[in-house]
């Protein structure tokens, strides 16, 4: 019986390749404040160069709760929106932090928030209103909030985890179907023991010490009909309907002629006779 190949290693192949992608995509550490402090203080030495201020200090970034950060300086300072916006994205692309964050900078005096925005992933979700519009000279901090992100997925990770579904579930089937044919193979290996001889009825053959016997399909039915019965008379209407009648054909002396070539397949083992019980039919005596 020959067996279906079916291609399990492209299967495999495809899978390793989507994990290996997954695990490849560069994720930013949202966990990481040290990597976030040093990001921010490059923000402030950005905003402080821009006031042509090259001597006073970036103060300390404070971690706050909820992952928020506070980026202070020693002296006042003017700056237009849209530089601190350009700033924060570029120093933060390159420091590989979260792309979701919203930017609040607070006056010393009071605490109000002089200005704000929000970066989300999607890029047309972000909120940067008045962007050309220049802070007055004074005393600001700036406080970082990274977003957590909602747990829908995106358009990528969906079709990613579509395809790895359908990977494994292709390889479930793969590993089903062949642990079907190979029980079925099993099965059809095993074959009925006739004395010395085992019978391969699906297989139209007898096999005795690896030498195989070839059986045309009449002989193989009328073997199988008196292994089901051993030691029992079968009767000719009995084997003539099942073989011949059944199918649409109408035999005289057939059933004769092929238990003879039966007789002479098997008469290598003494052990087995087809006995013709005269006037009534035969018997496979075991």
């Amino acid at each position: 019986m020959k067996r279906k190949v079916i291609p399990t290693t492209i299967a495999f192949q495809l899978l390793l390749a989507l994990l290996f992608a997954a695990c490849s995509q560069k994720k930013p550490k949202v966990d990481a404040p040290s990597a976030v402090k040093v990001a921010l203080r490059e923000v402030g030495n950005e905003l402080l160069l821009a006031n042509e201020d090259s001597t006073s200090l970036v103060l300390p970034v404070v971690e706050l709760p909820n992952n928020t950060y506070k980026l202070s300086f020693e002296s006042s300072l003017l700056f237009a929106p849209g530089k601190l916006t350009t700033t924060i994205t570029d120093v933060f692309s390159k420091a590989n932090l979260p792309k979701s964050y919203l930017v609040e900078v607070f006056q010393c005096v009071d605490g109000e928030v002089a200005y704000s925005y929000e970066m989300k992933q999607e890029t047309t979700n972000n909120l940067v209103p008045c962007s050309s519009r220049v802070l007055p000279y004074g005393c600001y901090y700036i406080q970082v909030s990274f977003i957590k992100l909602n747990p829908s997925l995106s358009g990528n990770q969906f079709l990613f985890y579509v395809l790895v579904f359908l990977v494994l579930s292709f390889l479930i089937f793969v590993f089903y179907s062949r642990f079907i044919t190979r029980n079925n193979d099993e099965i059809d290996d095993t074959g009925t023991s006739l004395g010395s001889f085992s019978f391969y009825p699906e297989q139209h053959k007898l096999v005795k010490a690896a030498k195989e016997i070839s059986l045309t399909q009449k002989e193989c039915e009328l073997l199988a009909i008196l292994v089901a019965s051993p030691n029992q008379i079968v009767t000719r209407e009995e084997l003539t309907k099942k073989v011949w009648e059944d199918n649409g054909v109408v035999v005289g002396r057939s059933l004769d002629t092929y238990i003879s070539k039966l007789r002479k397949k098997l008469q290598e083992d003494q052990s087995i006779q087809i006995t013709n019980v005269h006037g009534v039919g035969y018997k496979l005596d075991m």
